[in-house]
């Protein structure tokens, strides 16, 4: 019996099929980076003030004191939500008399913004917050916007999977590519805030399933040597590509309806790739279309310039990978004992911080000094090295130590942010920036860390319940930057502490480098603290297990 890798060895591992399929299918991942934070300029909040009418009868003297003081940030700035009584300023300006030498303004009654606001056009023309008036007592709609896209991520997250192993790789990339374009493109019409995120939902669906698509299509296509380089650098670094060109777009495109278009287009670039991406051979023979799987492994030796076997794949011979007789397991095994319970409990904790410093800190860009659109670059750029930088360490360094290391000085650095002088502007911005790094890196080596934490039994179910709470995190990242508006560095302080927490948790995490991945769940690596149990004496094929594609299809951001 021989298996896949075995049959297609005759096609080498870096040949031109393979680069192009790399390189394809990480391009495809381009548009996620975009879109997937593009809120952060479709939902900028300009600076604002309660608007005056013209019709007021106010003199010029009374209209420039008809907004009352606020302290914000150490300072006394206009208020953004409330105005003096117009109808008693009215009086006063009809009797003659003048603001603070006749009348004292603070003992004058006040009232909300009864005649909308006026919005500041130096950094947007125009924003979902502008158009819809999404400030003071509707501020919150802002933040929730965000939270439904991920909240679009998670259902998305539960049903692509499925979906890929009914309809196959290629068709599910492609169909949800196009839901993703197709219901942004819809968005782009939308004529109230409710319309705007029922679609963004559909956005955030269509996103995290074309990604896991283009994710498992890789590592089911690519041999063993790449798979890993794929599913790291290629689609992360992809990713960040795509991060970077969403302030580039926003700096030259003001208007939110013609940015969140031109974000939009690139999608249809991907429809030529239809004629060059292959399937899954790997899918094709697993549903028994072998005539289809050869003819795409024949085309591949073409392009690699190897003369192809007379027979490849021969279903007598070919072992089915899914045929093997394996027992049933739920997600209830993952509670079986007190080790694999302790381990996912961790592991949900340690996901979901992470994800909320990950995007918390990519949410905030817009509230950093200095120019928006620079230090949303600058967030995009530090994730290349972080990507490059956890490729690394997972190579040469313990996994404990790497995560722990990383996650400390991503939290350390934002609780250090309040104590900088606010004339240094610029070293608030570093630290942001390395705290960015850290949690971004860390991030990146959770997926590898857990999936060689759990058994192959329940590998999959384990990273997935991870990768679920990962979503949780993501959906209540807006709201720690929403506490931004209370106090400038409380959202700093919350990820930074928790940062923190989570890398002295990932201390008492067991050390899996080097280590046999587990078959079963009594072989897996004991927790600190636990008592031991021994382990089964079965033998495993390390190398193998850690090449199964089955550990990516749960690993996508």
């Amino acid at each position: 019996m021989r298996d896949y890798e075995e049959v297609t060895a005759f096609l080498g591992e870096w040949g031109r099929f393979q680069r192009l399929v790399f390189f394809l299918l990480s391009a495809s991942i381009i548009p996620n980076g975009f879109n997937g934070l593009s809120i952060v300029f479709l939902a900028g909040t300009p600076e604002h003030r309660c608007a005056v009418p013209r019709g007021a009868n106010l003199s010029g003297e009374w209209r420039n004191a008809s907004i009352p003081l606020e302290l914000r940030g150490g300072r006394a700035v206009p208020s953004r939500c409330r105005r003096y009584r117009l109808a008693a300023l009215a009086n006063f300006s009809a009797l003659g008399l003048r603001p603070g030498s006749d009348v004292e303004l603070g003992s004058l009654e006040q009232e909300p913004c009864l005649d909308g606001w006026e919005y500041s056009r130096d950094v947007y023309r125009s924003t979902i917050v502008t158009e819809w008036n999404l400030v003071c007592d509707n501020d919150w709609k802002g933040p929730l916007s965000t939270s439904l896209f991920f909240v679009g991520v998670l259902l998305g997250s539960f049903v692509s999977g499925q979906l890929s192993d009914k309809f196959g790789r290629k068709n599910v990339l492609f169909a949800t590519l196009a839901m993703q374009t197709g219901f942004s493109f819809i968005q782009v019409f939308s004529t109230s805030w409710e319309m705007f995120s029922v679609f963004f939902v559909l956005v955030g669906m269509g996103q995290i399933s074309n990604y896991v698509a283009a994710f498992v299509l890789g590592t089911e296509i690519l041999g063993k040597s790449i798979r890993v380089l794929f599913c790291t650098l290629g689609v992360c670094i992809f990713y960040a590509f795509g991060y970077m060109l969403l302030p580039l777009f926003a700096y030259f495109i003001r208007d939110w309806r013609m940015l969140l278009l031109a974000l939009t287009l690139p999608g249809l670039l991907c429809i030529p790739l239809w004629w060059v991406i292959p399937e899954s051979p790997r899918w094709l023979i697993s549903q028994g279309r072998f005539q289809e799987a050869e003819d795409i492994i024949r085309k591949a030796a073409k392009t690699n310039g190897i003369t192809a076997p007379d027979v490849i794949l021969d279903p007598g011979e070919l072992q089915d990978m899914n045929s093997q007789k394996q027992q049933t397991y739920t997600i209830l095994d993952l509670m079986k004992t007190r080790n694999i319970l302790t381990i996912t409990i961790m592991s949900v904790i340690l996901w979901m911080i992470i994800s909320v410093g990950y995007f918390g800190l990519s949410l905030d860009t817009p509230n950093l000094h200095g120019d928006v659109y620079v230090n949303c670059f600058l967030s995009a750029v530090i994730e290349v090295p972080a990507y490059v930088i956890s490729w690394l360490l997972l190579r040469n360094l313990p996994r404990r130590y790497s995560m722990a290391a990383a996650l400390f000085l991503g939290g350390c650095v934002l609780l250090f942010i309040q104590l900088v002088p606010s004339h240094i502007r610029a070293l608030s911005i570093l630290l942001v920036m390395l705290g960015k790094f850290g949690i971004t890196s860390a991030f990146s080596m959770v997926y590898v860390y857990t999936a060689e934490l759990y058994p192959t039994v329940v590998r999959n179910m384990g990273v997935g319940a991870s990768s679920m709470a990962s979503r949780l995190g993501s959906i209540l990242s807006p709201y720690f930057v929403y506490l931004g508006a209370y106090d400038r560095f409380l959202p700093y302080i919350l990820m930074g502490s928790l940062t923190v927490l989570s890398g002295i948790l990932t201390l008492f995490l067991p050390e899996s480098y080097g280590m046999p991945l587990p078959d079963t769940i009594e072989q897996m690596l004991l927790v600190k603290g636990l008592e031991y149990r021994p382990a089964s004496s079965s033998t495993r094929d390390s190398k193998e297990e850690e090449e199964n594609p089955e550990i990516f299809k749960s690993t996508a951001f």
